[in-house]
């Protein structure tokens, strides 16, 4: 299969210091694959580099065969690139629905003298809208709570709002930083059917980092382990999760 995601030799310094070092990875389309390793070990760092918010001082990054090294993180969105965050970042005081739409703007338009008079295409265009955002809540079982405050949505809600909002750019590349922080176990185990029934339906390739290896023994099929910003590990993740350096150096064991 032809990899969606090419890195080659991907390093970032601050203040001399190796965020990332000479990182690489191919990541085949519609795979789910797993960024792991300790807290500091550049994990976030390497999705800041991919969505544009770092420039790399070296490396090379193709989004299905195309570089897209050290453009603009709108740009690289509209390539194909989507992410959520390890600490949720919705508009908060935005309706659920409305959180979904913001996502939508990359591909609708209308001019701005349409959008205050309220003219035809601005209706037709909010219209458009307003349905394929209520799909994609149906999807995540969101659409009863479209009208609610995004603040006011549980926790576990509010990251399958994220994941919603992200997949409203349709991405081609979905990366998800940490989905299951601060969840309970109830709410990791639906997290899991969640991120593998997105994969399936959308027909999209995500790559995620996080911590509960549960999750990641049971989601992802390939692995990439980090420490101190160099690969320590790569390939299937049974095979990386028993490497003794990796035990050694994440699990603690």
């Amino acid at each position: 299969m032809a990899a969606i995601l090419e890195v080659n030799h991907l390093s970032i310094a601050f203040g001399g210091l190796h965020a990332v070092d000479e990182f690489s990875i191919a990541i085949e389309k519609g795979e789910l694959y797993g960024l792991i390793g300790p807290n500091g070990a550049g994990k976030t760092t390497v999705f800041n580099l991919l969505t544009g918010v770092y420039k790399p001082n070296e490396g090379i990054i193709r989004l299905d065969g195309k570089d897209i090294t050290g453009r603009k993180t709108r740009d690289i969105n509209k390539e194909g690139i989507a992410r959520t965050f390890q600490n949720i970042r919705l508009f908060h005081q935005l309706s659920v629905l409305d959180n979904v739409k913001v996502g939508l703007h990359n591909h609708y338009s209308y001019l701005t003298l349409e959008g205050i008079l309220h003219l035809g295409r601005y209706r037709r265009t909010e219209k458009r809208m307003d349905d394929e955002a209520m799909d994609l809540l149906r999807v995540f079982d969101l659409d009863q709570e479209a009208l609610v405050t995004a603040a006011n949505l549980p926790y576990g809600k509010q990251r399958k709002l994220e994941i919603a909002r992200a997949l409203a750019t349709r991405p081609k590349l979905l990366l998800l930083d940490e989905p299951a922080a601060g969840m309970n176990p109830n709410e990791t185990a639906e997290l899991m059917d969640t991120i593998r029934f997105v994969r399936n339906k959308f027909d999209i390739t995500i790559l995620l980092i996080e911590h509960d290896m549960k999750l990641v023994s049971g989601i992802c099929e390939r692995l990439t382990v980090l420490n101190f910003g160099r690969i320590l590990a790569q390939g299937e993740t049974s095979q990386v999760l028993h490497d003794p350096e990796v035990i050694k150096a994440y699990l603690g064991e």
